[in-house]
């Protein structure tokens, strides 16, 4: 049975209508990594779009002082003293307490408590941000709930979820997740040498990008294994390059200059650097595409799958699985597509602006969870009554 987004969109906004002028509620999508996957940890920009399944929390204040939440989906329940801060963290990735002490360090006061209940369209750990999702909705409605309620920007909300989700816990990762679902739409991101976001206006006059197809292949992602060997390797084929060349800068290194640095690499390094030339190339001709404001629909699905080839090939992210599900998806039509997130399992979406009901169905017969998706805005959230 394919999971169209639509009927969800529908129900989730009738769902506000009847909640906006009683219960406090928040709400924001998850994201897919259009171009520069694996590359924002690295300080290099990437493309990222919202897409239209959230992650939704809805809550009231209490007087006792205790957080509790409850988690349909999961079948579980978190529960917290909030009596005295700043928080103490019971666990690792803690970002409910997290995202509490960044607020209360930024003055926001919670003199009682918090209790409500958290339900998600996201696929859960499986590279479409839901963990990031969460935290930016958490933020975004415990703005509203505090003793003086405050309205931040998306932007504002992005850098707190990047602080509670990444800092706090000296986590790997980029900020990519937190400004691209905070924001909404498609943002170009560039984190070096400062944060800079330019976002791309979907529909009426702006970008006309059609349907895309979410498929989840439910293999449980190593994203800590991926990172060691694509972020680190990475890391360390640029030391070599610099302690080489003092004035190298990637961002400006032309592809075939590489060959004056191979004595310098192991065949690994020599993939991985091959592989982020492609990937940055492949980000400049999408990023000048859209900057255009006209969409050459084929051409962006075959930039998605030069992507890909180098998420397979270079930085070896992929699974046969997901390659599988790739090539029914181009199979049934679509005109591109390319594993999502940190890899080695998770999902992947396909570029399907003709036939994503035929595109959806292929990937399920190859064994995934399709979801038609499209270009959805950023966090909300309704202040109740």
């Amino acid at each position: 049975m394919l999971r169209d987004d639509k009927k969800l969109r529908v129900l989730r906004g009738k769902f506000f209508m009847n909640l906006i002028s009683s219960t406090p509620v928040a709400s924001t999508p998850g994201r897919i990594c259009l171009f520069g996957e694996h590359q924002d940890y690295l300080g290099l920009p990437v493309i990222a779009a919202a897409i239209s399944r959230q992650i939704n929390i809805e809550a009231t204040r209490t007087t006792n002082p205790e957080v509790r939440l409850h988690l349909p989906d999961l079948q579980s329940e978190e529960r917290f003293s909030v009596a005295q801060f700043p928080l103490t963290y019971a666990h690792k990735r803690d970002y409910f307490r997290s995202a509490m002490n960044v607020l209360w360090r930024e003055g926001l006061r919670f003199s009682g408590g918090i209790e409500g209940r958290i339900w998600s369209t996201i696929p859960i750990n499986a590279g479409t941000s839901s963990s990031s999702a969460l935290i930016v909705t958490w933020l975004n409605l415990l703005s509203q709930l505090a003793d003086e309620p405050r309205t931040f920007t998306p932007a504002q909300l992005a850098e707190f979820g990047y602080v509670a989700e990444v800092l706090e816990f000296g986590e790997p990762g980029g900020m990519m997740d937190h400004y691209s679902t905070a924001i909404g739409g498609v943002i170009y991101l560039e984190s070096q040498p400062q944060i800079r976001v330019e976002p791309f206006a979907i529909g009426g006059s702006g970008l006309q990008l059609g349907a895309f197809v979410l498929g989840d292949s439910g293999e449980p992602k190593d994203t800590i294994g991926i990172l060691r060997h694509v972020k680190y390797g990475m890391l360390d084929a640029m030391a070599k390059m610099k302690a080489h060349h003092p004035n190298f800068a990637f961002e400006t290194l032309p592809a075939d200059a590489i060959t004056d640095y191979d004595h310098l690499l192991t065949p690994d390094e020599r993939a991985l650097v091959r592989g982020n030339l492609s990937d940055r190339d492949v980000l400049r001709e999408a990023l000048a595409m859209f900057r255009s404001g006209t969409i050459d629909h084929d051409r962006l699905g075959q930039l998605l799958t030069i992507h890909q080839t180098s998420l397979r090939e270079a930085k070896r992210v992929s699974t046969p699985k997901i390659d599988r599900m790739l090539d029914a998806a181009l199979q049934a039509g679509a005109l591109g597509g390319k594993i999502n997130g940190s890899g080695g399992g998770g999902c992947m979406f396909a570029y399907a602006p003709q036939q994503p009901e035929a595109v959806a169905e292929a990937i399920e017969r190859a064994g995934g969870k399709a979801y038609v998706i499209s270009i959805d805005e950023g966090t909300r959230c309704s202040s109740g009554s």
